[in-house]
């Protein structure tokens, strides 16, 4: 349940987080940095799963 919540904000803000909240994106910084965030989130979740 929680994945999935998690995975739709990140889809959302990670499509449409531009126009929503009015950021300028040109060079996709913005757009790797929320990538990379939600990757290690990942990790950082399992491990600690055990």
């Amino acid at each position: 349940m929680i994945v999935g919540l998690a995975s739709l904000i990140f889809i959302a803000l990670f499509g449409w987080g531009g126009d929503y909240f009015g950021w300028s994106d040109p060079k996709g910084e913005l757009q790797l940095a929320l990538g990379a965030s939600f990757i290690l989130g990942i990790v950082a979740g399992y491990k600690s799963r055990g």
